[in-house]
């Protein structure tokens, strides 16, 4: 145990900037498929037939192909077919940002139906726009639902993160893999790699539902003040959507 503390303690500095590797891919790629979902999601609800069948295609092959086949796609086929070559940093951007913002986008469809018809009929009444419509009426209202599936979404990317190893990314496991191999301590080197994911997964859904909160109150919803660890109940989700 002394040896690995040591050999640790000697790759400190590459284990924090595998860290700060692996929080860009998950900020960036997260930034990229937030954006994604909501264009997609709102092309999903437009009028024009064209513009429905281009997102339900998007959507549908990034959902159905594998997130490791188009990371390795972006990094080893796309140069040869293009001429340019990604950074492997630059691929597991793009890759999570596609295949999440593909996920994002059923997410970003299905709150904004969710919206009672009512709230759309009296936004019609009120003659405004349909960009005004969507911003000051539905979209706050569907925003407070996105947001646990989101967090959901986030965690999942965080945890997809480690994939970027296989690109030679100097990541977190990279520099991990790096201390065990020195150590020779695989159980105790994959329980800190562990124990580091899962504050980093919990540090991000303290964010979150710091958001949510937020988000409710600008609603006039009840957010109460109950732990993180108290889990959502059917009836506290009913009570909320009934608030609206």
């Amino acid at each position: 145990m002394s040896d690995f503390l040591s050999i640790l303690g000697e790759e400190f500095p590459q284990v924090r900037s595998g860290l700060w590797v692996t929080l860009e891919a998950t900020v960036l790629g997260s930034l990229v498929a937030l954006l994604l979902s909501f264009i997609l999601g709102l092309a999903a609800g437009s009028k024009l037939l064209l513009v429905r069948g281009v997102s339900r295609t998007v959507v549908e092959f990034f959902r159905g192909t594998s997130l490791y086949i188009q990371l390795f796609w972006l990094y080893y086929a796309m140069p040869p077919l293009t001429g340019y070559e990604l950074t492997p940093l630059v691929c597991g951007i793009v890759a999570f940002g596609l295949n999440y913002g593909a996920y994002g986008s059923e997410i970003v469809r299905g709150a904004i139906n969710s919206v009672p018809r009512a709230q759309y009929e009296a936004a019609v009444a009120l003659n405004m726009t349909p960009f005004h419509r969507m911003r000051k009426v539905i979209m706050p209202q569907a925003w407070v639902q996105m947001i646990p599936s989101f967090t959901n979404l986030l965690i999942q990317l965080l945890k997809c993160t480690p994939l970027l190893w296989l690109l030679s990314a100097a990541d977190l496991m990279t520099a991990i893999e790096h201390v065990r191999s020195r150590s020779g301590e695989t159980l105790t080197t994959y329980l800190v790699l562990l124990a580091v994911y899962f504050v980093l997964a919990y540090a991000l859904t303290l964010l979150m539902n710091m958001l949510e909160r937020t988000a409710k109150r600008r609603l006039g919803l009840h957010t109460g003040a109950g732990s993180l660890l108290k889990t959502r109940t059917a009836e506290a989700a009913a009570t909320a959507g009934g608030a609206r």
